[in-house]
């Protein structure tokens, strides 16, 4: 990776993208940082404090810490990943979405457009809906029609705005800018949570107590990490012959190539939905007040938040992990579902004159291949669940209370990967236009 960065470096073009990209992650930071007219921002800091719960933590590592100092980018691009997400869910319920998918790049262009207004007025509604209910608590002074309007203005142009600079990066820079400005949200986060573990297991010991919960710390990132690594470059390939045919008077075909199955075929989506699903009763509690309530509403927010799993004080409340672990796996197989079509792929085999061996081609092939699918896509499910109840556990036994978890570390490892694979795509392709041109 450090030599493809050097390499990067060396041809200006690439260069010229990748100080592209860092100019807009510093527009992003800076964005972060600017509060909304009229929110006290240092008020919205002690609320929040007092009354966070693991339903805007979840939010506010999302945001980069923007939500809690109520920026313009409180809402950042989450409106974004949300309508992404709903509109890949509509391509597959509604067949006019599904027919421009299958149009190549001006259907594909049309799905973009679409994503955009749904993202537009997913941000206008959550901003009506913090500007109400927060303005209702008393966290905006002064509340009235025109500085609500105000603020749900700023919410929604800077969750626009987002954006569009998401768009830019993809477009003049290197690796898909929403990922990337994503990545850079969560990362920006680190130092604080690191500088909390300091505070609670390595401030105020003996140095030999100190050294032994950095490394014990340390090595937990580390292997939490590797997991990761290993997770998602994980894949079972299918392998695949083609007959030989005549083409004219050439004989053509008659390789062997194999269809590479990830093991995480879902990658983080099955983790964001089971946490953003599960995380709704307790935003909505806080906004109405009721966080702390008792009863059955106020049980069930208790056993939905992270933060009282694998406490030992309050076990009973752990049942939350279990349903987490079921939806986790659940929407593993939804959207693996959605995402890849075994008698398509079995279909367009048959289509090319190829087969896998030892299977007919057409259904055959179609049920082999959904089998395997079932299989790795369990895997797959085991694997991420472990990588993200690792943190819960530390969280809930030691008390760490960091914001970055699982989730974040395989959002992180994956977005890094893919960039520099994007890099090394483009050095490889700008060599072969090289030697095309000196010859």
């Amino acid at each position: 990776m450090f030599e493809t960065l050097k390499n990067v470096f060396r041809v200006k073009d690439m260069r010229r993208k990748l100080l592209y990209v860092l100019g807009m992650i510093l527009v992003i930071r800076i964005g972060s940082q600017l509060p909304v007219p009229g929110v006290d921002s240092d008020y919205f800091k002690q609320w929040f404090a007092q009354n966070s719960s693991d339903a805007f933590n979840f939010f506010d590592a999302f945001t980069g810490g923007s939500f809690t100092q109520m920026s313009i980018f409180a809402l950042n691009i989450t409106p974004y990943i949300t309508s992404s997400i709903i509109m890949q869910l509509l391509t597959i319920a509604i067949p006019a979405l599904e027919e421009m998918h299958r149009d190549g790049e001006e259907g594909r262009k049309k799905i973009t457009t679409i994503t955009r207004y749904v993202t537009v007025g997913l941000a206008l509604f959550e901003s009506t809906a913090m500007a109400i209910g927060f303005g209702r608590s008393g966290l905006i002074p002064g509340m009235n029609f025109g500085k609500g309007l105000v603020v749900v203005a700023c919410l929604t142009a800077g969750s626009a705005m987002l954006m569009w600079l998401g768009e830019r990066i993809t477009e003049k820079g290197i690796g898909n800018g929403i990922s990337i400005v994503l990545t850079i949200n969560i990362v920006s986060r680190i130092p604080q949570d690191l500088t909390l573990l300091y505070t609670n297991f390595i401030a105020g010991k003996t140095i030999a107590k100190g050294i032994l919960a950095a490394i014990i710390i340390l090595a937990i990132i580390l292997v939490v990490i590797v997991f990761v690594l290993i997770l998602n470059g994980a894949e079972r390939r299918i392998p695949v012959q083609y007959s030989k045919k005549m083409m004219g008077r050439k004989m053509m075909g008659g390789q062997s190539t194999h269809i590479p199955l990830k093991v995480n075929t879902a990658g983080v989506i099955p983790v964001i939905f089971a946490s953003s699903l599960m995380s709704f009763p307790g935003i909505i509690a806080q906004l109405t007040g009721r966080s702390n309530s008792t009863g059955f509403f106020g049980e069930l927010v208790r056993g939905l938040s992270s933060g009282n799993w694998f406490n030992l004080n309050q076990l009973q409340y752990s049942w939350g992990l279990i349903l987490y672990i079921v939806l986790c796996v659940f929407f593993a197989y939804f959207y693996t579902s959605i995402t890849f079509n075994p008698l398509e792929v079995a279909d367009n085999i048959k289509k090319q004159g190829g087969f896998i061996p030892g299977i007919r081609p057409g259904k055959p092939t179609s049920d082999y291949l959904q089998k395997i699918l079932n299989y790795i896509v369990f895997i797959g499910a085991v694997g991420l669940i472990i990588v993200v109840v690792i943190p819960f556990f530390f969280n809930g036994v030691f008390g760490a209370s960091v914001s970055f978890g699982g989730t974040s570390l395989i959002i992180i490892v994956s977005v890094v990967l893919e960039t520099v694979k994007q890099m090394e795509a483009q050095m490889l392709v700008r060599n072969y236009k090289g030697f095309l041109g000196n010859n």
